[in-house]
């Protein structure tokens, strides 16, 4: 049976850290290694940490680097085969993982699947879908990318080969792992509830997604882009309606 990792970095997230925690220890797939990776947070998240620390493969509470730093320490310490994070904000379902090693063990030619994930609000009720659909190297690179970190799992080899995330992106660092993952093995979109996306007034979604496209881009140009490309225009366009889309999005936590 193979042996899954699941890291969840965390910054003062008391407010919702233990129902992520909890999620991840009731999965219906016995092999896993979790680890928390705790920002030094001064609200209650290292109380509610401790709780279950018997259950957890590691965990710490000290300064990082924020949170693409503390994914890459805990994936440092990952003994499995299949990894990926979880933030903690965010849940699964039950049988997410189960699902996904099962994908994976009849795949071999696919190092990165995902499903589907629910918006959901701080209290936990759904207030939308997240608009996961099939994508690959081509097309991640025009900016179609429909893949829900949070219901994402993909090979420790394939991690070690294309690795570590990058440091200096603040949002789109999944986006880039997804194009260095897609450019040496497949992915593989499965339809299914697997994950929830938490939306509420601190979440980078909400507080910081102007900062996304601008990352997108980064990768773009870094890999050899052009200007004249469908993602550049992507960017433009996001850029004029990003106003409306955060509103609509802020309307959604409230409702």
């Amino acid at each position: 049976m193979k042996l899954v990792t699941i890291v969840t970095p965390s910054y003062n997230q008391a407010r919702f850290l233990e129902r992520t925690i909890r999620s991840v220890l009731g999965q219906t797939y016995p092999n896993i290694e979790y680890f928390v990776m705790d920002g030094g947070s001064t609200d209650e998240s290292v109380d509610i940490i401790r709780k279950y620390e018997k259950k957890l493969a590691g965990w710490v509470s000290e300064k990082d680097h924020g949170q693409t730093d503390a994914i890459n320490t805990g994936f440092a310490r990952a003994n499995g085969e299949i990894i990926t994070w979880l933030n903690s904000d965010d849940t699964y379902e039950p049988e997410a993982v189960a699902r996904a090693v099962a994908y994976l063990e009849e795949h071999p030619d696919v190092g990165l699947v995902y499903a589907d994930s629910m918006f959901i609000n701080a209290d936990d009720a759904v207030i939308g879908q997240f608009p996961s659909r099939q994508t690959d190297y081509r097309r991640l690179r025009r900016g179609y990318v429909h893949v829900s970190q949070q219901a994402a799992f993909f090979r420790a080899d394939l991690w070690r080969q294309v690795g570590p995330l990058d440091p200096t992106f603040y949002f789109a660092m999944d986006y880039d792992l997804w194009v260095r993952l897609a450019r040496v093995s497949q992915v593989a979109y499965i339809p299914g509830h697997w994950a929830n996306f938490r939306l509420h007034g601190g979440a980078k979604t909400i507080a910081a997604d102007d900062r996304c496209w601008p990352e997108m881009l980064r990768v773009h140009y870094r890999d050899g882009g052009s200007f004249f490309s469908v993602i550049v225009l992507k960017y433009y366009i996001r850029l004029l309606a990003g106003p409306l889309l955060r509103l609509k999005r802020r309307m959604q936590i409230r409702a």
